[in-house]
């Protein structure tokens, strides 16, 4: 078999991916604005696929014919066309859930209107709501020769490109950002006549209807028409190599470059005049490899995440209050409970409430002398944050290591980093070669004259707001030597030459990959001596080919491989001779799949590791993470009972295919389960 036959697209797989979300909006079966929503979540993905994979297929076409390569430019090439191909259909599919949506809303007495569609009264309202509310946000570029409009633009904002008409004089042009970062997108309208009906306008639609307002006596116009577009650009930056520079100015330097980076797709609405898309391709320089589409009149769904639900409660997903963990509320303290037993959470079935009460209990009890936490993505108002600067008004020493790197969250990590440096906490800016992605917490305290270290391991950020929809597991522990392999990783963030030897945890860019083969090769081993084999994986992202080429040995040694990846997969199941043994889906539902774990059956006597880390190369290769072996026995198990419901979810779960067509599990005479809610069920009994 060729190469490229053995794995798949790891950019089409990603957007399979997407078209899993986008089967959560056009299911009937979810409540209606959770559909709405989930076209937010599809809109924000891509505005993300666009910004990281497409920009860097785009990077490697300039790359390769930089270099001569013609064979690899245009077999990137191809990969582009598959590419935006399939952005085409997925757009159209998009468009018509919309409409089937704002159509199906109405049945629920809730309008969706735009500016051609309102009444006399709402005109009148909107007007004077635009004048007293809208209008001191609005600041449009009036676009000449020397406005560089790329670099004029805010990635993730909204825009409308006006036509400025005015007769025997040539058509002038300018930009409006819908202001959504100041005022919510979406206007409820007040009752004309009926209480019950409730009518809603997208901004968008407001300034449009306004457009006079804005530009009366300041350009001359017999006419004026807009349409939204908005630009996408590579998310990619470089740092420079100046010694007299701190880290912090680098980073601060390379985040411009990516407010001015060219853009990688503009999408604008599909009705907008010729001339028009003529002159804001030549404004906004747009070359052959970049995607120009069209789509419907509103850009940037992002904020469709937000659609407000102005109708009865069951238009929403039920609430699952989150569980209290009986184990830390039947002691007086967060140490006492962790000394009694290891302790396992999965948020959000969890409170995230148990972990911040792990730290503020750790910034004031006396007997705490050091509190080591690494930060890659937290909340904009962090409790976390509030107390560690307690801890350091109380006298203890605080280390915190901060990824300024987290994609995206690059410029609040920095401004993180300064308020905590003032505060007094000795900030460690990650490291120049490797990102920093662990979730490691470790709290030494004083007991009878000795130091004893309580752990956190997890498998998501420290982040208030997002425990609230991803699903992550957090092991709190006190076993001694976890705890001290932890301090060695926060030593080799700080000083990487020092090299510690780790017998039990995985820690990339050390051993995670060795560590994970040998676990393989073990299971291999198993099943051609006859012993009970198999492994389980659950991962967001599995697209490593030197462990893909793992998996495919183990299946034809006759190891049984189940797993779970909600995103990106390269492996290519149930392929006589390669894969048959391989079994693979994939879930999308309510909250976002987000843990990563490894069961390995170890002849009977399962081993099972939760871990910061996909299996990617820069996961393995390029970043600093961690992997944790759980060695309570009834915390062991009640993982893999969380995988096991979750490998027999029947409403949920897609099959990962050789085509990743998304076709759901088939449920035969199973019952309907849905493990998402089967999985809060089962942990709140446990309680």
């Amino acid at each position: 078999m060729q190469q490229d036959q053995l794995y798949y697209p790891k950019e089409l797989s990603w957007l399979s991916f997407n078209q899993r979300v986008l089967q959560e909006a056009a299911d009937k079966n979810n409540p209606i604005v959770e559909r709405i929503r989930f076209l937010g979540i599809y809109s924000s993905n891509m505005d993300e696929f666009y910004r990281v994979r497409v920009a860097e297929v785009k990077r490697q076409i300039y790359i390769f014919l930089d270099e001569g390569n013609e064979e690899a430019a245009q077999k990137t090439k191809e990969l582009m066309e598959q590419i935006q191909q399939k952005v085409i259909v997925m757009t159209e599919s998009f468009e018509k859930i919309y409409d089937e949506i704002v159509k199906g809303l109405t049945r629920y007495n809730i309008y969706l209107i735009d500016k051609n569609a309102l009444t006399d009264f709402q005109r009148t309202w909107l007007i004077d709501y635009f004048r007293n509310k809208i209008l001191r946000h609005i600041a449009p570029i009036l676009i000449h020769k020397k406005v560089d409009l790329v670099h004029r633009l805010n990635d993730f904002g909204t825009y409308l490109y006006v036509a400025i008409h005015k007769k025997d004089r040539a058509t002038k042009y300018a930009t409006i950002e819908l202001p959504t970062e100041a005022m919510s997108r979406f206007i409820l309208i007040p009752p004309e006549k009926s209480r019950k009906k409730k009518h809603i306008i997208l901004i968008d639609d407001v300034i449009q209807l306004c457009l006079d307002i804005i530009f009366k006596g300041f350009v001359e116009f017999d006419e004026l028409e807009a349409y939204s577009f908005k630009v996408t650009r590579d998310s990619e930056y470089s740092i420079n190599d100046e010694i007299d520079e701190s880290f912090v100015e680098k980073m601060s330097e390379s985040m411009k470059q990516r407010l001015i980076a060219e853009p990688v797709r503009v999408i604008y609405d599909a009705d907008m005049p010729m001339d028009m898309i003529k002159n804001l391709r030549k404004r906004l320089k747009i070359s052959s490899f970049d995607s120009l589409l069209a789509g419907g009149a509103y850009r940037n769904f992002k904020d469709f995440i937000g659609f407000p639900n102005v109708g009865r409660a069951y238009l929403e997903n039920t609430p699952l209050p989150a569980i209290s963990s009986r184990v830390f509320t039947e002691f007086d303290t967060v140490f006492d409970a962790i000394s009694h037993k290891d302790i396992l959470l999965y948020y959000p079935y969890h409170r995230f409430l148990h972990f911040t009460e792990f730290v503020r209990q750790a910034a004031f009890d006396p007997s705490v002398k050091h509190i080591r936490l690494n930060i890659y993505r937290v909340a904009n108002k962090s409790r976390i944050v509030s107390s560690l600067i307690d801890a350091v008004d109380n006298g203890k020493t605080v280390t915190v290591v901060v990824e300024l790197r987290a994609r995206f969250d690059e410029e609040a990590n920095i401004e993180w980093s300064k308020t905590m440096t003032d505060a007094g906490i000795r900030v460690v800016l990650g490291s120049p070669s490797f990102k920093i992605h662990s979730k490691l917490c470790v709290v030494s305290r004083e007991e009878k004259g000795e130091l004893v270290h309580y752990s956190h391991f997890g498998t998501g950020n420290f982040n208030e707001k997002t425990a609230k929809i991803y699903t992550d597991f957090s092991l709190f522990t006190r076993n001694e030597e976890l705890a001290q392999e932890a301090i060695w990783v926060f030593d080799l963030i700080q000083l990487p030459y020092r090299r510690n030897k780790f017998q039990h945890l995985q820690v990339s860019p050390l051993n995670a990959r060795t560590k994970i083969q040998i676990l393989v090769r073990q299971e291999i081993q198993n099943a051609i001596q006859g012993l009970p084999s198999g492994i389980t994986l659950k991962l967001n992202n599995l697209v490593d080919a030197e462990l893909i080429d793992d998996l495919y040995r183990a299946s034809q040694a006759g190891v049984k491989v189940q797993a779970i990846v909600r995103g990106m997969c390269s492996l290519i199941p149930n392929v006589k001779g390669m894969s048959e043994n391989i079994f693979i889906t994939s879930i999308v539902d309510r909250f976002l799949e987000h843990p990563r774990v490894m069961i390995f059956q170890n002849a009977g006597n399962p081993k099972v590791i939760i871990s910061s880390a996909d299996w990617m190369a820069r996961n393995m290769d390029n970043r600093i993470e961690v992997g944790c072996p759980v060695y309570d026995e009834d915390l062991k198990q009640r993982i893999i009972q969380i995988v096991g419901i979750q490998l027999k979810d029947t409403l949920k779960a897609r099959v990962i295919d050789a085509d990743q067509t998304n076709r759901y599990v088939r449920r035969g005479n199973r019952k309907k389960l849905r493990s998402q809610v089967e999985i809060y069920h089962f942990l709140k009994g446990l309680e």
